[in-house]
């Protein structure tokens, strides 16, 4: 197994990394003054992941949309019937999972003295899908439940109606768990044709952060990896139209305020401008929307946005970027006037140098607090992985912004190519 120790100067902070023979990639960061260690076992396969073949092989394959999200489900199944979330707890370990737009990833935090028993059976459960016909029918009900309840959430119903009407065919429009009518098609075969794909360790990363002994872990590894040969997976990523497909949407749920998503869709960016884009957008975003800013004082003097600020993220893919605005308002339209206003003014007048520095230097501040401790630490090289961006890269990356990269951003708002949805109460009998 190839080992380095890999230096973050800038930070004074270091970390060890290896890769084995099947590929997968290994971030170890033993950190003595906690009580407690992370682990995160993940993979780069996700929702948007619908149509893939083995590199070199003739034909694609097509899978009902939703099955990633399955298949993190099934894999908690166990041959022998035990519990894995049973088995953890008698490690005192809290484990989870979640699957997104482009990566599934498995995690726990244990004690220190129970960490490498719950490490293994992380390992174990990950490495070894269980799919019997009986199994997968019986996951049907309970995730078409999950489904159900995701319809009666008009936060999560109004940002996915938002990525719909902004995307034509990209997948980033269908929700992660799919629907009731796609995950119908599911069966044991489909998920092993997925995982034998997508779980190739060539395709993913194990992250750990805390305190444990190197030794200790390497030790595990060496009986507890499987191996595997090592290849690279081809992806469809269908051509998407440059304009959304609807710039307003309106819908009725049980709510007492109006909860709104506006969505503006950037040009999707080649895979090694992605990081540059998203931290530019990051800090710009902070500037317009960040607690402070103009727009900030203007919704809370005017009450226009329930707690004054807005939520913002952003996503970003083969085929799609898109930043992503929501919240509550009584007047969801004023709300977006107002941003089309200030977003135009500072085209027209730049953005200050003093503003530009605060918001860097936060920015940057957040990502040195990704340090402090195991949880924020593991999440950070996770996500370093799955945007596929080197550590030290991506802190440099934020280092050597300029000003002038932020106003590139800026230009890439175009205020016609946007989407509002709002979700507004039942009409009163």
């Amino acid at each position: 197994m190839d080992r380095k120790i890999v230096e973050i100067k800038r930070l004074k902070e270091d970390f060890i990394y290896l890769k084995n023979k099947s590929g997968l990639k290994i971030f170890l960061k033993p950190m003595e003054n906690f009580s407690t260690a992370v682990a995160i076992f993940c993979t780069r396969y996700g929702s948007v992941n619908r149509s893939f073949r083995k590199k070199g092989s003739d034909e694609f394959i097509t899978v009902p949309d939703g099955i990633a999200h399955y298949l993190e489900h099934k894999l908690f199944e166990n041959e022998d019937d035990s519990v894995t979330f049973e088995l953890f707890a008698k490690e005192k370990a809290l484990a989870n999972a979640e699957t997104s737009f482009d990566s599934t990833a498995y995690y726990f935090v244990s004690p220190k003295k129970t960490f490498v028993n719950a490490l293994k059976i992380l390992l174990n459960f990950v490495q070894k899908p269980y799919f019997t016909d009986e199994n997968v029918e019986k996951e049907r009900g309970i995730i078409a439940q999950e489904i159900k309840m995701g319809e009666d959430d008009p936060f999560w119903n109004t940002f996915f109606k938002c990525l719909e009407c902004m995307y034509l065919k990209s997948a980033i429009n269908i929700k992660i768990a799919g629907s009731v009518e796609s995950i119908a098609k599911i069966d044991k075969e489909i998920l092993y044709k997925c995982y034998d794909h997508f779980y190739n360790p060539n395709n993913m990363a194990l992250v750990l952060a805390g305190n444990f002994k190197e030794e200790e872990i390497l030790e595990l590894l060496k009986t507890e990896l499987a191996e595997k040969e090592a290849f690279d997976v081809d992806r469809i990523v269908e051509e998407e139209q440059k304009e959304v497909v609807l710039g307003f949407y309106e819908m009725k749920m049980p709510v007492k305020t109006p909860v709104f998503c506006i969505g503006f869709k950037i040009v999707p960016k080649r895979k090694e401008e992605i990081l540059k884009f998203k931290i530019g957008f990051k800090i710009l975003l902070e500037i317009l929307f960040g607690e402070g800013s103009f727009l900030y004082n203007l919704f809370y003097k005017k009450g226009l946005v329930l707690g004054s600020q807005l939520d913002y993220d952003i996503f970003a893919g083969g085929n799609y970027f898109a930043l992503i605005l929501n919240g509550e308002s009584y007047d969801p339209k004023k709300v977006l006037d107002e941003i089309s206003r200030e977003i135009e003014k500072k085209k027209r007048e730049g953005i200050g140098e003093k503003e530009f520095q605060l918001v860097k230097k936060t920015v940057y501040k957040d990502i040195v607090l990704e340090f402090s401790t195991p949880e924020k630490l593991a999440g950070f090289f996770t996500d370093c992985y799955i945007e596929n961006s080197d550590v030290s890269m991506k802190i440099e990356e934020i280092v050597n912004i300029k000003k002038e990269d932020i106003l590139s951003c800026l230009k890439e708002i175009d205020l016609k190519n946007c989407s509002l949805v709002v979700t507004s109460p039942l009409d009163e009998d």
